[in-house]
């Protein structure tokens, strides 16, 4: 069996590479998932990748992880982080496990940023490694779908 792991990628991340690169780093999205998408494969493992500025078309994406057979997921939900209740609701809905990606620290920011809807409900949360984050998340998930 194919095993699969949804990475989802918040409002204004597909601007990185450009916006404020001294918060989020240099590195372009698609390079982050193009390497993303190497390292899953190298382990047998397929990517949902999915990127929306659009709370809606999130939730519309987390309720159809179980029909893709997702078993995992990465969600950095950006500003949607300290909003969204909604978003909340539907990775709680589909109960499969997650970790919570943030570029920066948003510890380290500003005070508003310092309160996230999902952390209660993350397996883990990693802030402030720039988009090394993401690769262990990932190595992390896969890790885990191994031990399975």
């Amino acid at each position: 069996m194919q095993r699969k792991i949804m990475v989802l990628h918040g409002p204004n991340l597909n601007r990185l590479g450009t916006r404020e690169p001294s918060i989020y780093g240099s590195r372009k999205l698609t390079d982050i998932n193009k390497l993303l998408e190497e390292k899953a494969s190298g382990h047998g493992v397929t990517l949902e990748i999915f990127q929306s500025n659009s709370e809606a078309a999130l939730i519309d994406q987390i309720q159809k992880a179980p029909d893709l057979k997702c078993e995992f997921l990465v969600i950095n939900p950006a500003a949607f982080t300290h909003t969204s209740v909604a978003l909340r609701d539907a990775i709680s809905s589909v109960n499969i496990r997650f970790i919570e990606v943030h570029l920066s620290n948003i510890h380290s920011r500003e005070s508003f940023r310092h309160k996230s809807f999902f952390s209660d409900l993350a397996e883990g949360v990693i802030c402030g490694l720039g988009d090394y984050g993401y690769e262990v998340a990932l190595e992390y998930a896969i890790n885990q779908l191994k031990m399975k």
